[in-house]
C-alpha cells in the first residue's frame, strides 16, 4: 500500500476511504512459499518496535506500509486501527463497547518488525503481507491499548453479489503483474489486481450500498476494477450518470440481490487509552 495524505477537515467518508485501502485484504491461497515465509504465516510475528504518541492538533491523516512488516499511521484514531486490524465490514457501524475517545482522539503510530521477519514477509504475496500486518496490528492493540474483543453473529438484511445476466466484465490481472493498489474517491473506485471477494468486502466497509455485501459469484482470481457512478444525492442533475447499483451491472457485470444472512459483528469488551512510550 502506498502512502496517502488527506486533510483532517475532509469528511469522515473521504478519510475512511483511505483507511479501507489498507483493510482491503484477503489471504492468498494455493501459492508455494519459502520455508521462512511458511513459518511466519503459521506463527504470525509481532512488531519489534512500536511508537504510539498523541498527534498534534490540526494534524492530517496519512497512512503507509501494510507490507513487509511496517506500518505508519499519522493522525489515526483507535477505531481506525481496530477497524483495519479486524477487517470491520462497515466503518460507520461503531461496535458496542467503543468509547467516545476511541473515535475522537488522534495518534501517531509507527511499528516495524525485525529485518529477518521483514525479509521473509517480502517473499509472500502482497495480500498475505497485508494480512500478517493486520494480525500484528491486533497484537499491538492488545498490548498498547489493552484491547479485548469478541464477535456476535446476527441475521440481518444483506446483499448477495452475483453475476449479472451478461456475465463478468472485469479485466483479469496480467500474469506478469502483482496485486497492488486501490484508490477511491466519491463516485469512483479503482482496484488493481484484487479479487471479487475483496471488492465485495470493500463495498461493505464503505457502506456504499447500506448493507453488508457477501460474494456469491464463485469467481476466482484477481482483476483490475474500474467503476464510476453518480452518488444518489446528485441523481437528477443534467450530468448525472448511473447509480452505483446500475454501474455495477453495466460496467462490471455484477449484480446485488437483496437477502438475509448472518453478519458477524465486532464487540469491544475492553479498550484503554494507549500506554506511553
Amino acid at each position: 500500500m502506498t502512502g496517502r495524505v488527506y486533510p483532517r477537515q475532509q469528511s469522515a467518508a473521504t478519510t475512511m476511504l483511505l483507511v479501507a485501502c489498507f483493510a482491503l485484504t484477503a489471504s492468498a491461497r494455493g501459492q508455494a512459499k519459502p520455508a521462512a515465509a511458511n513459518s511466519i504465516t503459521s506463527n504470525p510475528p509481532a512488531f519489534e518496535v512500536v511508537s504510539v504518541r498523541p498527534a498534534k492538533p490540526d494534524c492530517n491523516f496519512t497512512t503507509s506500509g501494510g507490507t513487509q512488516g511496517h506500518y505508519v499511521g499519522r493522525c489515526v484514531t483507535a477505531w481506525m486501527l481496530i477497524a483495519n486490524a479486524y477487517e470491520v465490514r462497515s466503518f460507520w457501524d461503531h461496535p458496542a463497547g467503543l468509547p467516545a475517545w476511541a473515535d475522537e482522539n488522534r495518534f501517531d503510530v509507527e511499528a516495524k518488525t525485525d529485518d529477518d521477519t521483514a525479509a521473509a514477509m517480502q517473499k509472500l504475496p502482497v495480500q498475505e503481507q497485508e494480512h500478517l500486518t493486520m494480525k500484528m496490528l491486533q497484537s499491538l492493540l492488545a498490548d498498547r491499548f489493552q484491547l479485548r474483543v469478541h464477535y456476535e453473529s446476527k441475521v440481518q438484511p444483506i446483499y448477495e453479489l452475483v453475476l449479472a445476466k451478461g456475465g463478468l466484465k472485469l479485466k483479469p490481472l496480467p500474469a506478469d503483474q502483482k496485486p497492488g493498489w486501490g484508490r477511491s474517491v466519491r463516485g469512483e473506485l479503482e482496484m488493481h489486481g484484487r479479487s471479487v471477494a475483496e471488492f465485495a468486502h470493500f463495498l461493505s466497509q464503505m457502506n456504499l450500498v447500506g448493507r453488508t455485501v457477501v460474494d456469491k459469484t464463485g469467481v476466482a482470481g484477481n482483476y483490475d476494477i474500474d467503476l464510476k457512478w453518480t452518488p444518489d444525492d446528485q441523481q437528477g442533475t443534467p450530468d448525472a450518470g448511473p447509480t452505483l447499483i446500475t454501474a455495477l451491472e453495466e460496467q462490471l457485470g455484477l449484480k446485488l440481490v437483496p437477502a438475509k444472512g448472518p453478519v458477524d459483528t465486532l464487540v469491544i469488551d475492553h479498550v484503554e487509552r494507549p500506554s506511553e512510550n
